[in-house]
């Protein structure tokens, strides 16, 4: 049986108090298990980027347990808990977040020298020519399309080798081919080195790259689909609709 990377037991998260509170997640229970691949699918709303910030320790949950291996979150101190995200986790969003001034080496090797590491270049150079951008390493951001920026981005999230990268809507920002050779390369993360990965995405085709897709209504899970196409997995996202489970 495969371990645990993250667990979350019974996580509920609350905005505000009394009638103007809002409940973005209600006892949510999930475990994703080291070395697979889960997207995170549900309707504007739903709670899951909400459930993304809490299982990367961005965020503390109202009530509940979080669980990185075998590191309880959710009682951890903020220096602890930031010292842990520098290390053990990486994160791709769909805005870039590359500082402008830096080359692309520079912007890779930025989480290193935020843990105070003096960064080998052979290592920079070896992660950027992972993603396919060994030959744009003196590039700034402006001089690269938004596709190697993304994948800038993955580089500079795998540097710390993490054992889970969190993505939010990574490819939200990419035209069709171009999120294709992204979620290609998160696969690959996946397959040839055994990273865990959860993404949360609204794309029912970046969604089927996943080992299995867990789908979140009003902050609580309403069940899953374990390798199923982009049809397949549309098809349970209308289904959810018409039953009335999604509001439209």
């Amino acid at each position: 049986m495969r371990r645990h990377a993250v667990e979350l037991r019974a996580v509920s998260r609350r905005y505000g108090r009394g009638e103007d509170g809002v409940r973005a997640l209600d006892g949510v229970s999930l475990a994703f298990p080291a070395g697979t691949f889960t997207a995170v699918m549900g309707p504007s709303g739903s709670g899951k980027s909400t459930l993304l910030q809490c299982a990367a320790g961005l965020d503390r949950p109202t009530s509940g347990s979080v669980r990185l291996g075998g590191t309880e979150l959710t009682g951890l101190g903020e220096r602890r808990l930031t010292r842990l995200r520098r290390e053990r986790i990486g994160f791709v969003f769909q805005a870039f977040d590359l500082l402008p001034s830096l080359t692309a080496e520079q912007n890779v090797a930025l989480p290193l020298r935020l843990a105070g590491r003096r960064p080998r270049r052979a290592e920079v150079r070896e992660a950027l020519g992972r993603v396919g951008l060994g030959d744009r390493a003196r590039h700034r951001p402006a001089e690269l399309s938004g596709g190697q920026q993304q994948r800038v981005a993955l580089a500079r999230a795998l540097i710390t080798r993490p054992e889970v990268l969190f993505g939010d809507e990574p490819t939200g920002a990419l035209d069709s081919v171009t999120a294709r050779h992204v979620l290609s390369l998160m696969r690959d993360m996946t397959d040839t080195d055994g990273r865990t990965l959860v993404m949360v995405t609204h794309d029912p085709v970046a969604a089927a790259y996943a080992d299995r897709v867990v789908f979140l209504v009003d902050g609580r899970v309403h069940g899953e689909l374990a390798g199923a196409s982009a049809g397949e997995i549309a098809a349970r996202t209308t289904a959810l609709e018409t039953a009335g489970t999604v509001p439209c």
